[in-house]
Parts: structure tokens; sequence; C-alpha cells
């Protein structure tokens, strides 16, 4: 688990990076500092004693949760969170959860006290999957890994789209924006936009058939319980 605080515009921000090595998801807890409220971005479902044991260490109130899509290698925790702290679910308007209270639209601004995170629609590696942008910090999801992007073959994932989402949005951020995913296999925390054009393998293609190629023939083995994942994420975390 890393976990580091950043002093933005003469203003303490509280940003955390946290870690869940069963499915080696990184979730991220940000706030202003200013008013003590507090945003979640990919939470677990097995970890969210442990937010809320850190959000009363630090004095911070949660107010909103965010998901990136509806994952399939853990379950979400927030709903529970939701009953818990009383905070508003969020994810962008393609989403299959109904549940969810906030639906953003691309560009859209989801405002923290006086943070501004802005949603960037990025399907591929599912259809309803969104990055988030605050500032300099890119929080893409499963869309653009470090070294790597998302995988595409199931939950309506498509190659082509993949290849737009990363390619005509995210690689035309400037090449010095943070990059944090909401996974990494490797030990890996945080990279940036003008490393993952130079040095990520599956980035290093002349057109967007070359790219497809590469995405649809990956072989990799499904996690393992995929559809139960599923469904409960798009009930926001819920048993079923």
């Amino acid at each position: 688990m890393g976990q580091f605080v950043l002093v933005c515009y003469y203003k303490i921000m509280i940003f955390k990076q946290l870690f869940d090595t069963k499915s080696s998801t990184y979730t991220y807890l940000i706030s202003s500092g200013k008013g003590r409220e507090a945003l979640i971005i990919d939470p677990v479902l097995e970890n969210v004693n442990d937010y809320i044991k850190l959000l009363k260490e630090l004095d911070l109130k949660l107010v909103k949760v965010i998901d990136t899509h509806i994952h399939a290698d853990h379950v979400t925790g927030a709903s529970k969170l939701k009953n818990i702290t009383k905070c508003s679910t969020i994810m962008g308007e393609n989403t299959p959860a109904d549940s969810v209270e906030i639906k953003v639209k691309d560009d859209e601004y989801i405002d923290l006290e006086d943070i501004k995170i802005k949603a960037i629609y990025t399907p591929g590696h599912t259809s309803d999957s969104y990055s988030f942008l605050m500032k300099n910090h890119l929080f893409s999801g499963d869309t653009l890994l470090i070294n790597g992007t998302g995988r595409t073959d199931f939950q309506n994932g498509n190659a082509k789209d993949s290849y737009n989402s990363i390619f005509n949005k995210l690689l035309k951020l400037p090449e010095e924006t943070l990059l944090y995913p909401a996974h990494d296999y490797k030990g890996e925390k945080v990279s940036t936009i003008g490393k993952e054009k130079k040095q990520n393998p599956r980035l290093q293609v002349n057109s967007v058939d070359e790219y497809i190629d590469i995405m649809n023939n990956l072989e990799l083995k499904k996690p393992t319980e995929l559809e139960t994942n599923v469904a409960r994420n798009i009930k926001l975390g819920i048993d079923i």
C-alpha cells in the first residue's frame, strides 16, 4: 500500500494510493484538505473497513465514490461505503448500473470542494469505461495501464474503441500528465503519458489494425469469478 501527501497551489491536497493484493487493484483517496471532504475512486469491497479507518485517522468525510467501470476481477465497495458514510455514488452515463446516483457525461466535471475532476469517456476495455482527470493526474481505470492496456475480450469490449480512446484522447494529454491506473501486476505505482508513448509495448503500433491484431490475440485467462463479480457490480457491490 502506498500513500503520500501532495502540496498544490499552496494548499494541502491529500492523495492516497492504496493497493489490494488479491486483485492487484489500486484505489485512490482524494481530498483538498480544505473542508475535509473526500472522494474515493475504485474501492474494493473487502477493504472498506480499512478505508473507513483511514478516513477517521485523517479526519475526512467521504462525500463521493467513483467506479471507473463495471469491474470483473473484484467487487466494488461503493454500496457498502454509501451505507456507512451516506456518500454519493458516481459512474459514467454509459454504465448499466441503474442504482448509481450520479451518472456523468463525457467532459463533465465532478466537484470536490475546490478540486475539479473531468470525466473522459474511454470505452474499449468495457463499453462503460471512463477515465478521470484531476489537474495533471489521470485516473485511467483499465483503459491505459503502465506498460499495457486493458483487455478488450469481454463486457462489450472492443479493440478499435480501445485504440481510439487511448490514441485519440488519453495520449493527446500533456506528456507530463501523471498516469494512475486501476491495476498493476508488477509493482509499478505511477507513470506519465510521455513515458507510455515511448515505452508501452502495446502502443508501439503504426495503425489501428495492428493494435486490434495485438488485442485480439492476447489469449488471456478470464477472471475466475467474472460472472458473479459483474452481476454484483451492476448493483454496486450488493450481494445477489
